[in-house]
């Protein structure tokens, strides 16, 4: 479509125009316009969310602690505010699951959804976790839906689609085509709840669903739960595909990736993405002029992420959900097991360095075990999430995951080789500093965060701090002390982040040219959440509710040849006060600095 270039600013909006009332609580917008100039021009605006993943208030029920990164009561005032007599609401999936959702799978209506349709929604489209819970329950959430629901890819045993693939709308005169799809690859994920169903691939039935409709619309909005690219190789599961098959599209709201992008031009369509969680909302406006023979033609699109922390809960929706907010803050602190014979972390030689960023404890191993165990994996790798992660002995709530593991990752599933296990376990041990003779505390490269250094299990190493970067993993063997060879082959476990953004792609550990990891499975268990509902889950119904504190011992730091009466001098000297580690401007990052003799000699 024409896409000539017009000033947003010939695109007045009329003000004292409502939105259409919503049901459940009948949000309107605070602020409205009409959006139209006069009877040749439109500014239609699109106002799409995804990836909410259970975010329905600013809280994190996972930690039981107030979380205003963002929220749907938060998006809520968002809409309001910039809501027009013009304006789709859409959301692109990904809703149901994650921050205690799945406690309200069972309610008439789920909270999400009472949500959605007190905002008026629209459109909405389904995410992956959608299917994590099985096609009844998944029918029963789609019912409670006012959008217009689609998913134009998903097919019943009896050959029946979940829900139609498009649908039109017309808003101000200009008739818009709306196309939803989810990515084909729910059928890697949740292939025992898919059985007898089929999934066919968003591209072809978009271009057949085009065909049909493109000279009855004036505006073609693709509303997809797929990422940018493709995963796995599979075509069509990435929307560029989408845009190159389809380049009618004049926006595609994309999704499942977790990242904001406010806006990308993929072969002349406006592509747009949302961080997960409540994070971000997209608004797009697509700018219609009405030609001499009454045609509407697409002149101009714009597009930005509005930034949700900036804007606060709307308190009509907080009413509406509070019974529900109640009922997930309860569950927080409902005792899921007991630790027993003592705390999981030791307590810190030294107050501001986490003694498990310098030797193996049971906390980090108790992470890895579990990852291993989701997995299957032969080796897991995680970080410290927080400096001051700790569980203590004595019982366990629902919510002291969070003290032991701070972010809202999920579990994936990688194939690597022996030299990329190697390179990867390099990388991570460029966090410290090369030890210096003299040096009688050990010293942090403070331009790197501390969550990315990672503990490995499955392996024995020493990490040699006098050696520099690179150098530093000795005697890497497995456990039974056979030596990693490079062209040993295994599974390995990561967290998202992880995987996303260090080892799937060539950035901090692997060159160009070089042999990626491949991915086997992105959310591990998404049904029961991401890794520190994991961790609850393996308490409860892998041991028992009784978990103990244990330390394997497998890595250990070599290479700090202090004398050992300098160290505890300086410890002591620290402890009291009398010399102090330096801090850096990023609170994420530890001491750069080490403790010398020379600073100890004069006391």
């Amino acid at each position: 479509m024409e896409q000539n270039k017009i000033s947003r600013r010939n695109f007045l909006r009329v003000a004292g125009a409502s939105a259409t009332a919503a049901a459940m609580g009948g949000l309107v917008p605070a602020a409205s316009a009409a959006g139209i100039k006069d009877l040749w021009s439109m500014d239609l605006q699109i106002l799409a969310t995804s990836d909410t993943h259970g975010k329905f208030d600013p809280w994190d029920y996972a930690a039981n602690k107030a979380d205003a990164s963002g929220s749907v009561a938060q998006q809520a005032t968002a809409i309001k505010e910039n809501r027009t007599k013009t304006t789709l609401v859409v959301d692109a999936g990904d809703t149901i699951q994650a921050n205690s959702a799945e406690l309200f799978l069972k309610d008439d209506v789920h909270p999400m959804i009472a949500a959605q349709n007190a905002i008026g929604y629209d459109v909405y489209v389904t995410g992956n976790h959608e299917y994590n819970y099985g096609m009844a329950t998944l029918e029963k959430v789609l019912s409670q839906q006012k959008a217009k629901v689609l998913t134009g890819n998903v097919y019943s045993p009896e050959g029946k689609p979940l829900a139609d693939g498009y649908t039109i709308i017309k808003k101000g005169g200009v008739k818009i085509g709306v196309i939803g799809m989810v990515t084909p690859n729910i059928t890697r994920w949740d292939a025992k709840n898919l059985e007898g169903w089929t999934v066919t691939n968003p591209v072809d039935e978009s271009r057949k669903i085009i065909d049909k409709i493109k000279n009855d619309v004036d505006v073609i909005i693709g509303v997809m739960h797929m990422d940018i690219d493709n995963e796995y190789g599979v075509y069509g599961s990435g929307v560029t595909d989408l845009a190159n098959a389809c380049p009618e599209f004049d926006v595609i709201v994309a999704a499942h990736g977790h990242k904001s992008i406010p806006n990308k031009m993929i072969n002349g369509v406006l592509v747009v993405e949302n961080k997960n969680a409540g994070a971000t909302v997209s608004d797009i406006h697509v700018y219609l002029e009405r030609g001499l023979n009454g045609k509407w033609k697409v002149k101009d699109r714009t597009s930005e992420n509005l930034i949700i922390k900036d804007y606060a809960p709307d308190p009509e929706l907080t009413a509406l959900l509070a019974e529900y907010d109640q009922r997930a803050k309860d569950d927080a602190v409902t005792p899921i097991g007991q630790l027993v014979g003592g705390d999981l972390a030791p307590e810190n030689e030294i107050d501001c360095l986490p003694q498990a960023m310098v030797q193996d404890t049971a906390l980090l191993d108790f992470i890895n075990e579990v990852q291993m165990y989701y997995t299957d994996a032969r080796v897991s790798a995680t970080a410290l999430t927080s400096m001051t992660s700790q569980m203590r002995e004595g019982t366990i709530r629902k919510c002291d995951m969070a003290s032991i593991y701070t972010y809202q990752n999920t579990l994936y599933k990688l194939q690597m080789n022996g030299w990329q296990l190697r390179q990867f376990m390099e990388w991570s041990a460029a966090f410290f500093k090369t030890w210096e003779p003299g040096d009688v505390t050990i010293a942090f490269d403070s331009s790197v965060r501390y969550y990315l250094y990672d503990a490995f299990a499955g392996v024995k190493y020493d990490l040699d701090i006098s050696k520099q970067p690179g150098n530093r993993i000795q005697n890497l063997t497995w456990m039974d002390g056979r030596p990693v060879q490079d062209d040993d082959s295994f599974v390995v476990a990561v967290n998202n982040y992880r995987a996303t953004t260090q080892l799937l792609a060539y950035a901090d550990i692997f060159k160009e040219g070089d042999e990626l990891p491949k991915l086997l499975e992105i959310d591990v268990r998404g049904d029961v959440g991401g890794i520190r509902e994991l961790l609850g889950e393996y308490i409860r119904t892998v041991k028992g509710g009784t978990i103990e504190p244990h330390v394997d011992n497998n890595w250990k730091l070599v290479g700090n040849n202090w004398n050992a009466a300098d160290h505890e001098k300086a410890v002591k000297l620290l402890r009291e006060g009398k010399l102090a580690l330096s801090e850096n401007a990023d609170s994420r990052t530890l001491p750069g600095k080490a403790i010398t003799t020379a600073d100890i000699a004069a006391f």
